[in-house]
């Protein structure tokens, strides 16, 4: 087959050997031809075109075409899926065909070969059907042949095409031979137009291009455009396959390494673990720059002697690179009810904190990039702040981690070590999200009043980028030392006491406090969550054993006091053992109920440890019942005064700090002031020592509300009045008697609630405090709010001290007669 031929079957138009123009004279047209439809293609004059032929109008006009020996005109459409083209869908110039040959392919299918002789003009359709037909009007190049600038043209043009035929080497050698012999511009132009591969539209406009000169520089400029395009094409194609070369280049020599690695017997599982950690690698979804790091360190890795120290030490970061969670995260459950309800499950009371955590989970139903908050639970022991964060965790269906920060000293703990240092690790933050296994884990961190600072540094300082909603996005562990996406994370800490964390680290943690629960709280609590606990770690069922509900509340009263439910819990554990002790040993006979009642609680847990002791402590005068905050909560406080015979000294002891000490002698000066308005000796203190003390020596007190209950309790024992049983109260005095405003008033508040108080004395100031003390003991209490000390001592003592006089003296007795030397009696003198 010849070139000519290959073009012809592989659809690409040729010119015949000849090369001039006027294959066919403008007489010899037709003044009406019929018109053939042409899709996808531009067909010019001079090319030898292959089409495959289906359509029922076409098959009908190649059938009356071929019988009667006429031209057709070829016609491009507009657009390619019109199946029946009119007028509006066709190009307006075409090119004038004879039909070289016809083959049938099958009933409804013919291919045939035409060549293109003329360009013609459409006018208008004359005929639609059976197929179309078209008055046209042949169209004849403008320019002279022999012009100057036709030929350099033409020169261009076929200097162009050698380039872009050397440019695509799945051309044919021929190719080049066929665009030097032809002779005739016009004709080259056609040629290259035909078979450069640029847009329908951009072929039709060469088309329809009369002029030669114009025609031949749209050409080239086509060529020209075409040439660039594979000259960058094939510069990218070339990078492409270096690039690939260098790529199976390497992969060749690995191969061979481990082949005469084989035949030396040095391959052992080195090789695969390699492979193995690169796959893990590849599929932790690290972000750019931890990719780039990683994969560094694994090329130097493969190049490291397995005996060498560093090889562990890159192998054992690029484990925990690997490990760490970068991508994967577990989806919220931003279910509102269902999260109420696992909270109310799990705790009863605490709505402040549920409240919060709902309000989180309906802002992240609204907002979905919101950053996770960071919570810190503040309050005693055993009131349920760990475990709350468990219920968190469960509520929005996210892992649970728990971080203990107490003792922690050294700041590496938190950062991290270099990889520098020998057995370097991460630092416990990132030891947790390895743990977690999600980028979106609730984490605990426990106890963050405890941490400590020396000379290895202060851990609350690296804390501060952990919990700043700011900078915790790129958080930067030392052993890492790659930037790890912490905002995702939600941090909940829990403290004793808020005073130890250091003030940038408190500014950074919204503070929720959890100050205790009342009498009423720890009897659901004990009901609902503590008894049905104990009764499963310690082999019981409900149905062997239950607690009397006045038994339940001697244990709560007479066993525990404390502002949590810990000893509450270890004493109903006690209670558990001991029935557990009588089930096995067949005390209780099987399937029998085993009620405890109030009678057995002495037997099981001993005897009582507390009692209400305020009546008995207040039934003489001078002493006065406090209320005092301490880390476990709030508690009463005894304050004791006695007076003596003496020279006016005041004494005080209980080991009371420099505030407290300071508070007496404000109380005492005041009261030395107001002597006469209390019904008191102005001159009390001449010949009497007054000693104060703060029952519990052993225990240190300090604090700044004491005040109030400390001169109480001199009004008492000096006036003589008893102070009231149930009352306690709390606040610091001036010189002038005013009631200060104290903090802790709901800790306090809820002490005597414990301890059976009925009436608060409270400065008039801290009222707006008892929004946060919980509604049964607010109905419980009676509350008095104080401006001055007046108003205290008329709440406080059993008779209204102010304005009594004081009591006479008592009268001086004569001294006795003197004898003279004649024993006569003295005279008396008025």
């Amino acid at each position: 087959m010849s070139e000519k031929d290959k073009k012809v079957a592989a659809g690409a138009q040729v010119a015949p050997a000849m090369g001039p123009p006027g294959l066919i004279n403008k007489e010899d047209i037709p003044a009406v031809l019929p018109i053939l439809p042409l899709r996808n293609s531009v067909f010019f004059p001079g090319g030898v075109l292959p089409l495959a032929v289906g359509r029922q109008k076409t098959i009908a006009l190649i059938k009356d075409a071929v019988r009667d020996e006429q031209v057709i005109g070829v016609v491009t459409q507009r657009r390619a899926e019109e199946e029946d083209p009119g007028a509006a869908d066709l190009y307006t110039v075409g090119t004038v065909a004879r039909i070289v040959k016809l083959l049938k392919m099958g009933e409804d299918n013919y291919s045939l070969v035409v060549q293109g002789l003329a360009r013609f003009r459409v006018l208008d359709l004359v005929q639609e059907a059976p197929y179309l037909k078209a008055r046209i009007d042949p169209v004849e190049d403008k320019t002279a042949v022999d012009d100057v600038e036709v030929e350099a043209l033409a020169i261009n043009l076929k200097k162009l095409a050698r380039e872009v035929i050397e440019l695509m080497p799945e051309l044919p050698a021929a190719a080049t031979e066929l665009v030097e012999s032809i002779t005739h511009p016009g004709h080259l132009a056609d040629l290259i137009a035909a078979n450069v591969d640029v847009p329908i539209e951009e072929k039709q406009q060469v088309l329809e291009t009369v002029d030669l000169k114009a025609r031949m520089k749209l050409v080239l400029e086509l060529l020209n455009r075409k040439r660039e395009i594979l000259k960058l094409s094939n510069k990218i194609d070339s990078a492409v396959k270096g690039e690939m070369s260098k790529t199976q280049r390497e992969y060749y020599l690995r191969q061979q390494l481990k082949a005469i690695k084989e035949e030396l017997g040095e391959l052992g599982e080195e090789e695969e673990e390699l492979d193995e950690l690169a796959e893990r690698l590849k599929k932790a979804g690290l972000p750019t720059e931890v990719e780039k790091i990683a994969t560094k360190e694994l090329n130097r890795l493969k190049s490291i002697p397995t005996a060498s120290s560093e090889y562990t030490v890159a192998r054992t970061y690029l484990d925990w690179i690997a490990d760490l969670p970068w991508s994967k995260r577990s989806d919220d459950n931003l279910d509102i009810e269902n999260a109420r309800g696992i909270l109310d499950a799990d705790h009863y009371g605490l709505q402040k904190i549920k409240k919060r955590i709902l309000e989180y989970l309906a802002v992240r139903k609204l907002k979905n990039d919101m950053r996770g908050p960071i919570l810190c639970f503040v309050g005693p022991p055993g009131v349920g702040k760990t475990s709350l964060g468990q219920s968190i965790a469960r509520a929005i269906g996210r892992k649970f981690v728990r971080l203990s920060l107490g003792g922690v000293r050294d700041e590496a703990e938190i950062r991290g070590h270099r990889r520098t240092y020998v057995g370097a690790l991460p630092g416990r933050i990132i030891q947790s999200m390895k743990k977690a296994g999600t980028v979106n884990p609730v984490m605990m961190l426990d106890e963050i009043d405890k941490l400590g600072a020396d000379f290895r540094g202060d851990p609350s300082a690296a804390l501060l980028e952990v919990l700043d909603p700011e900078q915790n996005h790129s958080f930067s562990d030392h052993y890492l030392d790659v930037a790890y996406d912490l905002s995702k994370v939600m941090f909940v800490g829990t403290a004793n006491l808020l005073d130890p964390i250091p003030g940038p680290l408190k500014d950074r943690m919204e503070i929720l406090e959890l100050p205790g629960y009342t009498f009423e709280e720890k009897v659901h609590i004990a009901q609902n969550h503590l008894i049905p606990k104990q009764l499963k770690e310690h082999g019981l069922s409900p149905e062997a054993i239950s607690f009397d509900e006045k038994a339940l509340i001697k244990v709560i009263m007479a066993y525990t006091r404390e502002a949590g439910v810990r000893n509450l819990e270890r004493r109903i554990a006690d209670v558990c053992r001991a029935v557990a002790v009588e089930v096995a040993s067949g005390k209780v006979q099987a399937g029998a109920k085993r009620t405890v009642a109030e009678g057995d609680l002495e037997d099981m847990l001993g005897p009582e440890k507390f009692w209400n002791e305020t009546a008995e402590r207040t039934e003489i005068p001078g002493v006065a019942t406090g209320l005092a905050w301490t880390a476990a909560g709030g508690d009463i406080l005894f304050i004791e005064a006695t007076k003596m015979t003496g020279k006016g000294s005041l004494t005080l002891t209980g080991q009371l700090g420099d505030v407290m000490k300071e508070s007496a002698q404000t109380a005492l000066s005041y009261l030395r002031s107001k002597a006469d308005t209390l019904g008191i000796p102005a001159n009390f203190l001449e010949k009497t020592d007054v000693h104060i003390h703060f029952p519990a020596g052993s225990i240190p007190k300090d604090g700044p509300s004491a005040g109030v209950t400390i001169l109480t309790a001199l009004v008492s024992l000096l006036t003589g009045i008893r102070v009231r049983s149930d009352v306690a109260m709390t606040g610091e005095v001036t010189l002038r008697g005013l009631v200060l405003p104290v903090g802790g008033i709901k800790e306090k508040v809820l002490a005597a609630h414990r301890a059976g108080i009925k009436r608060i004395i409270m400065p008039a100031r801290c009222e707006k405090d008892l929004i946060d003390v919980p509604e049964q003991a607010r109905k419980e209490l009676d509350f008095v709010f104080a401006s001055s000390m007046e108003d205290v001592l008329k709440a406080a003592l059993e008779e209204n001290p102010i304005g009594r006089k004081p009591p006479a003296p008592p009268p001086t007795a004569a001294p006795p007669p003197t004898s003279d030397a004649d024993g006569k009696k003295p005279e008396v003198r008025a």
